[in-house]
């Protein structure tokens, strides 16, 4: 038998809003290997966003075979398998962890008209005191309303409500077992008690019992059943790490834990992170609290909409431009980037607010849409293009400027995320916050993230200072100030725009809720 002393590798699942990327990852914290699976998104309403969880397990099962297929090793080399995962999904389950609905995902505002009542009539900003998770229809709390509300004979029919990560466990190992990171994110767990909050639980319609129990990230479990053994290409005890949420451990994997150095992280959704000791949270309300340890907690901001808006422009505003890409032989995205960077900074004065899929921090408004405004006869398909990436940053800009109200002044922003591949992005982003941006070698953050909790979570090493040579510059954008005092004028409109369209939004809203 090989001693766990002499396994190399650590496998890193990362379960996404997209796709579930594996990585195979060595003590030295290289990616030897990766692969991605997709799945799709169903939104058969507007307010809807859901997925078939069995689709996102099979992507786990396979993802690990094809991954250890890739960096040509064997399972018997693997020290463990840790796990990242989204926040904010929720799913009923029966006895038997089938699942009686869909994944509801972080996306989904069907609960938006809670919002206001919990607020008002619930002590909800209490709530979020406690729990550290805004009021928004994200939040499993706000989920879980709904159900009670709309669906009480599923409710009836319901052994228990878990997340996207904890039906992965349940089906690999036969037990519900939450996080304290994914817990947090919830809005029905305490921050300070780290248990369930017995006043959230009251307003959602639950007992304790009817969900998962927390425990802590580095939480180990073995036992894979002879059929998963064979399908994941592992030993039976290979010891799988429970891990935590997929933004928590960007922090960590690009090495953004002192303070003053954020994380800002877009994917298909987005945020912006900082690092603190104990729970901290806003008095205004903007900003999440996350656990990553007990000594190790995570505030910020995300944003709905990152990356996603550049795949809305490729396959709503730009098929053309992005055929034309391919047809040279590239990726459209990096064409449609080609034309962005034609255009100066600002867009010529046009601004995109990306809000399609509502808003989260700073505003927490579902019901926030997209608009471009400034819109002339001037303009081309080149200035929409990059006034949706600026949009996209701008969004980025609003919520870095609340934390540094709570957490200090930005000296530096660690870059990761799909994003990250762009460096017309990058520099934008560096221009527009006025703050140095840095990009880690990996940008697969959230994966080396959970890589570095395994080692923790196995005794591999005493703390994460002892990896910090895991994170390797390859890029570093300084402010262009001139352009920063362009963007500085515009994020100023930006805002103004927002708040000037907010009534509207809840009317068009209420209109597409009615018609569409």
């Amino acid at each position: 038998m090989i001693s766990q002393s002499a396994k190399r590798y650590v496998i890193a699942a990362d379960l996404g809003t997209t796709s579930t990327k594996t990585l195979v990852i060595d003590r030295e914290g290289r990616v030897v290997a990766g692969h991605s699976i997709e799945y799709p998104m169903h939104t058969p309403t507007p307010d809807r966003a859901e997925q078939n969880p069995l689709e996102i397990f099979a992507a786990v099962v396979r993802g690990i075979r094809e991954v250890i297929a890739k960096a040509g090793i064997s399972g018997t080399d693997v020290l463990c398998v840790s796990f990242s995962s989204a926040m904010h999904s929720l799913i009923a389950v029966d006895r038997e962890m089938n699942p009686l609905t869909a994944c509801i995902t972080w996306a989904d505002n069907r609960s938006v008209d809670y919002v206001a009542p919990l607020k008002e009539q619930w002590n909800g900003h209490g709530i979020y005191l406690n729990t550290g998770t805004p009021i928004h229809p994200m939040s499993p709390l706000l989920k879980l309303m709904w159900f009670n509300r709309h669906e009480p004979e599923l409710v009836s029919r319901t052994y228990k409500f878990i997340g996207i990560k904890e039906f992965v466990f349940a089906k690999l190992f036969g037990e519900c077992v939450i996080d304290y990171s994914l817990a947090s994110a919830t809005g029905l767990f305490n921050l300070r008690r780290l248990e369930w909050d017995e006043e959230a639980l009251r307003v959602a319609g639950v007992s304790k019992e009817q969900l998962s129990e927390p425990v802590s990230t580095t939480h180990v479990m073995q036992g894979l059943s002879a059929e998963y053994s064979r399908d994941m290409g592992l030993p039976v005890d290979t010891p799988f790490v429970v891990g935590a949420s997929d933004g928590v451990l960007a922090n960590l994997g690009a090495g953004a834990y002192e303070p003053g150095v954020y994380a800002v992280t877009i994917g298909t959704s987005g945020a912006v992170r900082g690092t603190v000791n104990e729970p901290l949270t806003d008095p205004q309300g903007r900003l999440f609290c996350y656990a990553l340890k007990e000594d190790f907690w995570v505030v910020g901001g995300p944003i709905n909409n990152g990356g996603i808006m550049l795949r809305w422009v490729r396959d709503q505003l730009a098929t053309l431009e992005a055929e034309e890409g391919r047809r040279r032989g590239m990726d459209p995205y990096d064409y449609l980037t080609e034309l962005a960077a034609q255009v100066a900074p600002g867009s010529d004065g046009l601004l995109f607010l990306p809000l399609l899929a509502g808003e989260r921090a700073p505003y927490w408004n579902a019901n926030a849409r997209g608009v471009f405004f400034g819109l002339s006869l001037f303009h081309e398909k080149k200035h929409m293009i990059r006034a949706v990436l600026e949009g996209v940053v701008y969004r980025i800009h609003s919520v870095a400027v609340a934390l540094e109200e709570l957490g200090g002044q930005a000296k530096e922003i660690r870059a990761s995320g799909g994003f990250a591949r762009s460096p017309l992005w990058r520099q934008m982003m560096a221009d527009t916050i006025g703050t140095t941006v840095t990009v880690p070698d990996s940008i697969e953050s959230s994966g080396l993230g959970a890589a570095q909790l395994g080692l923790l979570a196995l005794g591999e090493i005493r703390d994460f200072s002892s990896i910090g040579d895991w994170v390797r510059t390859t890029a570093r954008h300084e402010p262009n100030m001139a352009n920063n005092a362009v963007y500085r004028e515009l994020t100023t409109i930006y805002s103004s725009v927002y708040h000037q369209l907010k009534d509207q939004f809840d009317a068009i809203a209420a209109f597409q809720k009615k018609h569409v």
